[in-house]
């Protein structure tokens, strides 16, 4: 059973990231939850008029962010926000990814909300980052969403940004054990951080060793480096280089996303 919600040929994909501004209880919420909502309104139909193929809606304003499980008030506003976000995009796939690492809330909105895909940032193994030591749950996650949403896609990253891998094991050796054994649906290599680009060499050594897994750039792509990054994988989500002057705080801009959807639509040729 194929879970992934996109097609599978084509030019490459093109999955645009909803940011949400701060939630409820982090420690920059301004007190205005339906403003928080109403930017994640805006930014999905930013992202539909410009022509993405689908989307992925991240507490990204939350930070400093719970390693793993966190409050009942950030899945509520995540369940609205990719509620919201689902109202304007039309046909197209929401996803939702839980930072830190909340897979199994993750799985709760996919159920509740109708989010077609879960991004999570370590499905197995373990790694050192800002929030100390995470973990993957994949036995949990893969139970729990064949129990709660089925049909929902499980995207996982590989040697995941802001992050350093606690085992030994090449790039290639971690995404075989996170497709083959964690049985993600798919695959996020990105860079070593925000908006910064994923290694072609990183790329290239994850598709030769798993080559029937989809796989997706996960940072730092843009019109510079798309033509190479893509020649590799089957698409990219995109957050900065979608916002207004490749701000990642600013809003989607329209004109920027089907900039870069007409690079990947050359790409694809």
């Amino acid at each position: 059973m194929s879970r992934f919600p996109f097609r599978d040929d084509g030019p490459p994909l093109l999955i645009g990231v909803v940011h949400l501004a701060p939630t409820p209880g982090a420690p920059g919420f301004g007190g205005d939850a339906e403003a928080v909502l109403e930017r994640a309104r805006a930014d999905a139909r930013a992202l539909g008029d410009g022509g993405a193929d689908g989307m992925i809606v991240e507490n990204f304003g939350d930070a400093p962010f719970f390693p793993e499980r966190v409050p009942a008030e950030t899945v509520a506003m995540l369940a609205l926000a990719v509620r919201a976000a689902r109202e304007v995009a039309g046909d197209l796939p929401v996803g939702v990814n839980v930072l830190r690492n909340d897979a199994r809330a993750a799985v709760g909105i996919c159920a509740a909300a109708g989010a077609a895909f879960l991004r999570v940032n370590v499905h197995v193994g373990a790694a050192v980052t800002d929030q100390g030591v995470i973990e993957g749950r994949a036995a949990e996650t893969l139970r729990e969403r064949d129990r709660l949403a089925p049909e929902a896609a499980i995207f996982a990253d590989v040697h995941v940004k802001h992050a350093t891998p606690l085992g030994g094991e090449s790039i290639a050796e971690a995404a075989a054990e996170t497709f083959r054994r964690g049985r993600a649906d798919a695959l996020i290599v990105s860079g070593p951080a925000t908006g910064e680009p994923a290694a072609r060499a990183d790329l290239l050594a994850v598709r030769e060793c798993v080559d029937a897994a989809p796989l997706l750039v996960g940072s730092g792509l843009s019109e510079a480096n798309a033509a190479e990054l893509l020649a590799v994988a089957d698409g990219a989500i995109v957050g900065t280089a979608l916002k207004t002057d490749a701000r990642v705080e600013l809003p989607v801009d329209a004109a920027r996303v089907a900039r870069l959807r007409g690079v990947l639509d050359a790409v694809g040729r």
